[in-house]
């Protein structure tokens, strides 16, 4: 059970008070949390929660060049992957990714450690969690943070420490080790709890397209996954894979869903509705672990980075399997992706020799953590390291191949200029 408290803003920013949808559930069969503005409080929503201004950088935000680069705690990309954030073990960072640059930073004083940093969209509020050896908050607290006042505005308490949080515009999706809660965003009501297989790295996905909220967790059973459309108040179990689940992603508008398991040889991608599997690609032969999958924003191709060292790019061809997608293909679109040479005789061989493989792969240091998305620009893949290092790389749709390295930088040096 959460608890919240909300801090009185006087000079309150409408972009807190996202408008919101229907409520999915009804409020008087679960728990709820209000929270109380001050008196002077606009009452009325703004139409725009989403606005596209850069987060400013107040002069007292920026702390002299430190000898050596901070601690990375956190990185995550924001819901349309033109941003990421950074927590450091004094404060967190945003960067644009296209062009690369840092736009905002804030350095706390004491203390300091950001474990989660969620960002909703481009706007001034973003969703904190403390963590490292000095944490500026409790591991088992969410703050929301306003950077036009500077300061948080409310924050969710639990009785253990948060793994993470997804934000939409108008809802607020809070993980722990074995419990989900879903609040509604401008009043910070409870409209929903699951309960979750043991999770520790907080595993949870939301659509973000314009309708109906989709959120994918794990089940209560190894290797599934549970579906909740909020829309049609259907639940959709899983069964995903026999061993268990460490990474899955959702298309834009929640209708595919890619999952890996802690084999990491396999991805298979779902239609969320029915919960049928649509194609199923091969990272490799051998065990690894799966860091990140991600779509494309039209759902043409699916990003895979792994303990490897190798990002994986995978063509999907999936047919009517996602109504609303533009699934057209142009002349410079690949037809089939790569096969086994054996194919032929597959269903005598093993699986392994029938299996799809990637378009195109880019290498990068084995055994380091990096995740991936997919850039704004056509054909290009954004990665990012936790040793501080953005690539953005672009691949042959047709040829495939090894993708061309289009920039890099490490954007936890100090001495870097932006």
């Amino acid at each position: 059970m959460a608890t919240l408290s909300a801090s009185p803003s006087p000079n309150p920013n409408p972009n807190f008070r996202s408008p919101t949808d229907q409520t999915d559930h009804d409020p008087e069969s679960l728990p709820h949390m209000e929270l109380h503005p001050s008196s002077d409080q606009d009452p009325t929503p703004n139409s725009n929660p989403n606005f596209h201004a850069v987060l400013p950088t107040p002069p007292e935000a920026i702390a002299p060049a430190a000898a050596a680069a901070p601690s990375l705690l956190h990185i995550s990309f924001n819901q349309d992957h033109g941003c990421f954030a950074a927590g450091i073990d004094h404060g967190f960072r945003i960067y644009n990714c296209d062009p690369f640059r840092e736009i905002f930073r804030r350095d706390f004083d004491r203390g300091g450690g950001i474990g989660v940093v969620e960002m909703l969209f481009r706007c001034n509020i973003l969703a904190l969690v403390g963590g490292g050896p000095d944490p500026q908050y409790p591991p088992n607290k969410v703050m929301i943070w306003d950077d036009h006042q500077s300061r948080c505005i409310g924050e969710l308490s639990f009785r253990s420490e948060v793994r993470s949080v997804r934000l939409r515009r108008d809802r607020i999706v809070v993980v722990l080790e074995q419990k989900i809660f879903v609040y509604n965003f401008a009043d910070l009501k409870l409209l929903h709890q699951i309960e979750t297989i043991a999770n520790p790295k907080g595993l949870c996905a939301v659509s973000q397209g314009v309708g109906s909220l989709v959120l994918v967790c794990p089940g209560l059973q190894k290797g599934q996954v549970r579906v909740e459309h909020y829309a049609s108040k259907r639940t959709k179990f899983i069964m995903a894979h026999d061993s268990r689940i460490v990474c899955f992603a959702l298309s834009q508008d929640g209708q595919l869903l890619a999952t890996a398991s802690s084999k990491g040889t396999l991805v298979r991608i779902f239609n969320t509705v029915d919960g049928s599997l649509l194609q199923e690609v091969r990272r490799g032969a051998d065990r690894a672990e799966i860091y990140s999958l991600a779509f494309s924003s039209n759902a043409q191709w699916l990003a895979v980075s792994s303990d490897k060292g190798t990002v994986h790019v995978f063509s999907l061809k999936i047919n009517g399997g996602s109504p609303g997608i533009d699934r057209s293909q142009s002349a410079s679109d690949p037809v089939t992706s790569p096969h086994s040479s054996l194919s032929f005789i597959k269903g005598v061989l093993p699986k392994y020799f029938s299996s799809e493989w990637s378009v195109a792969q880019f290498r990068l240091v084995e055994g380091s953590q990096y995740i991936v998305a997919f850039g704004h620009q056509k054909n290009t893949v954004v990665i990012l390291g936790i040793d501080g290092s953005f690539y953005r790389c672009q691949f042959d749709p047709v040829n495939g191949g090894e993708m061309t390295q289009l920039e890099y930088h490490n954007f936890l040096k100090p001495e870097a200029a932006f």
